[in-house]
């Protein structure tokens, strides 16, 4: 089971030296990837910027958007170009996990249909292959650069949807907000969407979840929580999923791993590094 954090980047009022002090000791703790939400109408960090100043202060810890919401970034070659920049500058450490993504305020403020959002997804993923491929789209010369190599693909979502796509343009799949026992359903789903297209690799599986440790733990995360889900309808019961216990963390380790997750990226609530000093002294 590989382990992985996400950057407190969406926590309201992250300082620059929390976000850098925290790249520097996940990567010095051993975790595998650093991974960063998306979201417009917040305050919060634009995802790929943040994970390029974790890029330039890291070597070796993998780099990914967990997830990015493609879909009302209404320019892909724009995206295609900023996605290839951030994968040469971190040498080739970026997966890149993207959704169709479910918060309207985003998409209207954008002035992108949320109602068109999984065509257009479907439709950007081809583009990004082909434009990383050398495909100029008919227009002449292609965008640059192309990535060190081409970027792991996480498809995000529970809808039937989510799993043709995972297995038609994927590496693999990722959830939040699943019960282990839900995860292992979702993740059955996502073989049996493998095995119709006719993939013989095995599909790498992920999922986020969030963490708060040490004094204060929960309020910190219902704070935090209540807030970044209010659009949601379902924040408290977000709240009530986050681990705030180190034993909790541990069995929840294993639990995931028995129902077939093969990475977990714990997502902060806080931005101070002793969360991270906590986290990985209960799951490394």
């Amino acid at each position: 089971m590989l382990i992985g954090v996400g950057l407190p980047s969406t926590v309201p009022g992250a300082r620059r030296e929390e976000i850098i002090d925290w790249a520097r000791q996940a990567e010095q703790f051993g975790f595998s990837t650093l991974g960063v939400l998306d979201r417009l109408v917040y305050d919060n960090y634009e995802p790929l910027i943040a994970l390029a100043a974790a890029a330039a202060v890291t070597d070796r810890i993998k780099l990914a958007t967990t997830v990015l919401t493609p879909p009302y970034r209404n320019n892909t070659p724009l995206l295609a170009k900023q996605l290839a920049s951030l994968d040469r500058l971190s040498g080739g450490r970026l997966t890149l996990g993207v959704a169709a993504g479910n918060r309207e305020d985003d998409f209207a403020v954008s002035g992108v249909p949320h109602s068109a959002r999984g065509p257009v997804l479907d439709s950007l993923l081809v583009d990004l292959r082909r434009i990383w491929g050398g495909d100029g789209l008919g227009l002449g010369r292609p965008v640059g650069p192309t990535p060190t190599t081409l970027p792991p693909v996480l498809i995000g979502g529970t809808s039937d949807a989510a799993f043709r796509r995972a297995a038609q343009y994927g590496r693999g799949w990722i959830a939040g907000g699943s019960s282990p026992s839900g995860y292992r359903a979702n993740a059955v789903q996502v073989k049996a969407a493998w095995a119709k297209a006719g993939r013989m690799d095995r599909p790498h599986l992920v999922t986020l979840l969030y963490f708060s440790l040490g004094p204060a733990a929960t309020d910190r995360a219902k704070e935090y929580l209540l807030d970044y889900y209010a659009f949601s309808g379902r924040a408290e019961s977000i709240v009530g999923m986050a681990f705030t216990d180190a034993d909790r963390l541990r069995r929840a380790v294993k639990e995931y791993e028995e129902a077939g997750c093969d990475e977990i990226v714990f997502m902060p609530c806080g931005s101070d590094t002793g969360q991270l000093e906590l986290l990985a002294d209960a799951v490394l």
